[in-house]
């Protein structure tokens, strides 16, 4: 959509999303702006003025053509920044945004002869919400299968592509912070993988449904006009021609239920890859991952040595703002006094926010993706430092042999100790063991027992 008016400019904007990361937020415009709002309320009054005119059972008696039909059509599917600004214009008088867009159809059926007998058919027996909510499924729905779930996948993919790569280098696992059992790069970041992808399934399969039923949910209005006619399934077919299922029983307002699912659905997902942002920030921090250098890019004011890891950190505060106004939605969009209150509509203009934080931290993370590079030298030598490690290897064979108190002997060994690697051969030298366990013990590191790590991996 084109303007012919000049934009705010980015300083002087409220949001960073409009201002400072306008750029990267910017496709979440033709889904979310109060113009993409319009736009699809326009969509929703021509499919619906169509399935009118086009009833054979109704019979409304209007003359239309397959070019009128192309004509109403083309109101949303070309669809202009200017038009955007004419209803605009128009709320100025009606100080009603769906009253505009009527008034906009209306004033474009002029000069068509057709059209403009036909044009009380626009809006006929709808309340606003009958348009306003089909609108936002709509959004919602399009933005979804177009934008989010495809750059959440290129998101997971590039996660898997690392975790395959690294599916054979043995890592120092923590637990409680302190030294663990050794897993391996590549499986901790399948378990990443796999955490999204099944967070993903919930994000997509979530149905929006929508209602075009009148002013309470009745077709009130519908019946006294046409009492002998099926409404109900007549609104069912024009939602499912727009992708939409329908909600069969409601208020004057869907009650945003599946709105509510779908911004829980989205919110488990940020809080996945907030804690996956963490972790890798801590790898970093610990110099398994090396940050790769941009020429030009700055790490401090002061210290010229630094390379930080801004992406995961940025990842992590936009996620937080995301999940923050994600949650709001989800309890407080369900929620409505008798047959409605308009405290959701003041909400639902704000679910571009929620989802453009989202976007911005799905960039940044994938950017932190693409600035790593692995530390071998770093992960051999924390494993070398923690021979204490393999003190579970030695007390489950040890049990498997039947020798007493293998978990105590073990446990006075290395408790709160690091153990070195001759003193590890060295309390193996002193066990009963037979000579092969114990040459098998002895020939083990810590970055070899890694149990199915990379087996693991192989499943993604």
């Amino acid at each position: 959509m084109k303007s012919q008016t000049n934009p705010l400019n980015p300083l002087l904007a409220l949001s960073p999303l409009d201002g400072r990361y306008a750029k990267k937020a910017a496709v979440l415009s033709d889904y979310f702006s109060e113009a993409a709002l319009f736009k699809y309320r326009v969509h929703v009054e021509m499919e619906w003025f169509i399935s009118l005119l086009e009833s054979k059972a109704l019979n409304l008696g209007c003359a239309f053509t397959a070019e009128d039909k192309a004509y109403c059509k083309s109101l949303f599917s070309h669809f202009q920044l200017d038009d955007a600004e004419k209803i605009k214009e128009i709320e100025k008088t009606t100080q009603h945004d769906v009253k505009a867009v009527e008034y906009f159809i209306k004033e474009k059926f002029a000069g068509n002869t057709n059209l403009s007998a036909a044009k009380e058919w626009v809006h006929f027996a709808c309340t606003s919400e009958d348009i306003n909510n089909t609108a936002y499924a709509l959004m919602f729905q399009n933005f979804r299968n177009a934008v989010l779930v495809p750059k959440l996948k290129a998101l997971i993919e590039i996660i898997k592509k690392l975790a395959i790569e690294n599916k054979t280098k043995s890592l120092l696992a923590l637990t409680h912070g302190q030294s663990a059992s050794p897993t391996t790069l590549g499986k901790e970041l399948a378990n990443i993988v796999a955490r999204l992808e099944h967070a993903l399934l919930a994000i997509e399969a979530v149905a929006f449904r929508a209602k075009l039923n009148g002013a309470v949910g009745n077709y009130n209005a519908h019946h006294v006009a046409f009492p002998q006619y099926d409404w109900q399934s007549h609104s069912a077919q024009v939602l499912r021609g727009m992708g939409l299922q329908q909600n069969a029983f409601t208020t004057q307002i869907d009650p945003h239920d599946d709105l509510a699912t779908f911004c829980d659905a989205v919110a488990r997902f940020h809080t996945i890859l907030l804690d996956a942002s963490r972790d890798l920030w801590g790898y970093i921090s610990r110099g398994i991952f090396k940050l790769k250098k941009v020429a030009g890019e700055v790490g401090s004011s002061t210290m010229p040595h630094k390379v930080n890891p801004i992406h995961f950190e940025n990842a992590e505060g936009n996620l937080g703002l995301a999940n923050a106004l994600l949650h709001h939605f989800s309890s407080k969009l369900p929620v409505s006094r008798y047959q409605r209150d308009l405290s959701d509509s003041v909400v639902l203009r704000s679910v571009g926010s929620a989802l453009g934080y989202g976007y911005l931290a799905y960039e940044a993370f994938i950017e932190g993706l693409n600035r790593l590079s692995v530390n071998d030298e770093k992960l051999l030598e924390e494993l070398n430092d923690h021979y204490e490690v393999l003190a579970e290897a030695v007390q489950t064979v040890m049990r498997r042999l039947g020798l007493d108190t293998p978990y105590e002997q073990l446990k006075a060994l290395t408790q709160g100790e690091k153990l070195t690697q001759s003193r590890y051969e060295a309390f193996l030298n002193d066990l009963s063991l037979p000579e092969n366990e114990k040459k098998r013990l002895k020939a083990m590191r810590p970055q070899d027992y890694i149990g199915l790590a990379a087996e693991l991996v192989e499943k993604l």
